[in-house]
């Protein structure tokens, strides 16, 4: 059984830093790509930032040069390391890991407030 599990989310003031981390377990091999979501309140959920087992990694606009995604196939981990937080960056954000399927972590709340 394919289980995803968040840690990392939290509080933190505006300039401020966090990192998420994911690990998914259930995988006979390791997923073809892995990565984040984001879903603000009344917003669609979008992608944050995707990398494969090969190392290609891809971001959205927003967060490009502040954060950085990193993988480890051999544990199936998936890190978020989000530096110079905004407020607009508050959201739940969801693991995810796709072979032949998507498959979505619970989610994790981060909130950029001062």
């Amino acid at each position: 059984q394919v289980q995803l599990v968040e840690s990392g989310g939290g509080l933190v003031q505006p300039g401020g830093s966090l990192r998420l981390s994911c690990l998914a377990s259930g995988f006979v091999f390791s997923p073809l790509s892995m990565g984040w979501y984001r879903q603000a309140p009344g917003k669609q959920r979008e992608l944050v930032a995707s990398v494969t087992t090969g190392g290609s990694t891809n971001y959205a606009d927003a967060v490009k040069g502040r954060f950085t995604i990193s993988r480890e196939n051999v544990k199936n981990t998936v890190d978020l390391q989000m530096n110079s937080l905004k407020p607009e960056d508050t959201a739940v954000y969801y693991c995810y890991a796709q072979d032949s399927l998507h498959y979505w972590g619970q989610g994790t709340q981060v909130t950029v407030s001062s």
